[in-house]
């Protein structure tokens, strides 16, 4: 019976140790050392002062801000924990709302969104929500549809708040994943730093 075990029991050892511990530090260490800013959740730091990842959207609501895609994201409701409650943006809890596209709700919340944003065509990444509910990003023409509002909002002309958006959006990634896009933090900061 030992000589069955003791070759499981030698086996699982090293397995342990090369799974648990050797690859997840080398991996650890290869990441530190050079994708550091990645490996710690690109956290964007300014005068040492913590305001965000370039990974996570925030609820940026003000009108000279831009605004992020909705989030349908919620937390325990504190009065009731059997109960949830909307937090947008909430990193501890990603979700979509799940409702389909018979929904009341879903298009009621459309129709709200659509109307705050005016008389303009919205597009749909600012009226419906993301899957996971924490996207950074916005559509370029998600953000030039909030040009407008922020030029008013900041009292300057609209062409100088389009050319910030035209200036940070990133195309697709390696030239053919994915959509453009504009990251709604990046806008934000330019905004505060350029034009305040």
């Amino acid at each position: 019976m030992l000589v069955l075990l003791r070759p499981a029991l030698v086996l699982t050892v090293i397995f342990m140790l090369l799974t648990g511990l050797a690859y997840p530090l080398a991996i650890t260490g290869f990441a530190q050392g050079l994708l550091p800013h990645q490996a710690n959740g690109s956290l964007v730091i300014r005068n040492g002062r913590l305001l965000g990842s370039e990974l996570v959207g925030q609820a940026f609501t003000g009108p000279r801000y831009f605004h992020g895609r909705p989030s349908a994201t919620s937390a325990p409701d504190p009065s009731d924990p059997a109960k949830t409650v909307g937090v947008p943006y909430n990193a501890a809890s990603s979700s979509g709302s799940n409702l389909g596209p018979t929904s009341k709700v879903l298009a009621e919340a459309v129709l709200t969104r659509a109307a705050a944003l005016g008389d303009r065509p919205a597009p749909a990444d600012l009226v419906t929500a993301s899957g996971s509910g924490l996207d950074p990003h916005v559509s370029p023409a998600g953000a030039l549809a909030q040009v407008a509002r922020i030029a008013a909002a900041r009292g300057v002309a609209p062409a100088r708040v389009e050319g910030l958006v035209q200036r940070l959006m990133e195309g697709r990634s390696f030239g053919f994943l994915g959509e453009p896009r504009v990251n709604v933090l990046a806008l934000n900061l330019a905004l505060d730093a350029e034009i305040p």
